[in-house]
Formats: C-alpha cells, sequence, structure tokens
C-alpha cells in the first residue's frame, strides 16, 4: 500500500469514528428518534412536574409507550400541562394514572402510568384526571432537617423540666 491510500482509509476511520459519536451523542440526550412512531395525544395537569423535560420518556411497566411532547403552564390552574404522545396500537383505560418519576436515585424524570379499569379508553385529546406531582428531593430533605431540628428542640425542653 503507498501512502496516499494510507491516509484516505485512517480519513474514513476517523469520519466513521466522528459519525458514531454523533450517533451516540443524540441517542443519550434523547434528541434524535430514529423511529417514527405516529400516536396519539393525552394531556396531564401537575402541582409540580420537577425536573420532567420535554422528549422525556413515557412508560408503563418499564415498558417506553411514548414520550412527553410539550410542558407548558395552564394559566387558569396554575398547573405544569405535561401533553404526552403516546404510540399508535397502545391504548390506556380512561380511568388511568400518570405519575413523575425518577430512574433511580439521581437519574431522568419520565412520566409513569398505572392503567386504570374502565372499560371506555383514552381518546386524542383527552385529560388524564389522576396525577402524582414529581418529589422534589430538596423537599424531602429540607422537612427531614426540619422534624430533626423540631425532636431535638422537644427534647432539650423536656430535659430542662
Amino acid at each position: 500500500m503507498n501512502k496516499k491510500s494510507i491516509e484516505i482509509l485512517v480519513g474514513l476511520f476517523v469520519l466513521l469514528g466522528a459519525a458514531a459519536i454523533v450517533f451516540l451523542a443524540l441517542k443519550a440526550a434523547n434528541l434524535a428518534s430514529f423511529s417514527s412512531t405516529e400516536g396519539y395525544q393525552v394531556k396531564a395537569r401537575f402541582d409540580n412536574i420537577g425536573g420532567l423535560k420535554p422528549r422525556a420518556p413515557v412508560r408503563s411497566a418499564g415498558v417506553n409507550v411514548g414520550r412527553v411532547k410539550s410542558i407548558t403552564l395552564d394559566p387558569a390552574t396554575y398547573q405544569g400541562l405535561v401533553t404526552l404522545e403516546i404510540n399508535k396500537g397502545v391504548q390506556f383505560p380512561k380511568d388511568s394514572s400518570a405519575k413523575i418519576l425518577t430512574a433511580g436515585l439521581l437519574g431522568d424524570q419520565y412520566v409513569g402510568i398505572e392503567p386504570g379499569a374502565d372499560d371506555k379508553n383514552l381518546a386524542a385529546g383527552d385529560v388524564i384526571k389522576q396525577t402524582q406531582s414529581a418529589v422534589v428531593l430538596e423537599n424531602l430533605i429540607g422537612q427531614f432537617l426540619f422534624n430533626k431540628a423540631a425532636d431535638a428542640g422537644a427534647d432539650s425542653a423536656g430535659d430542662s423540666k
């Protein structure tokens, strides 16, 4: 092999590596959907969406069944209005509930749907009535510290008598 053909092969190898890195970055950032799935949209209102982001997964029983399409503030109720795009072919009963959950201790947040028992299914444009907001780790730590401080204050007041 001459020097020019080796340089061409090295260049192709570098380009292939760069393409692989771009592909992995898009998949890891959840920005590129390489499968075109059509579905129907439903909405859910939450008091606190925590760190939920558009394009976050929607899961049921640990299986991806859709994506978060958009997140807006409802001007009437001042709640987070989350639009979910559910994959075509996946149906949930009308009385299903939606929760904002976290993957692992400090992982990304996603919407979990628990199916209900109604005979009728959710249709495009329906609103999921039963929702549970995100658990904010900072609030839990604050409540724990406040309770511990209150317990310590009550113990020291009881000892002084």
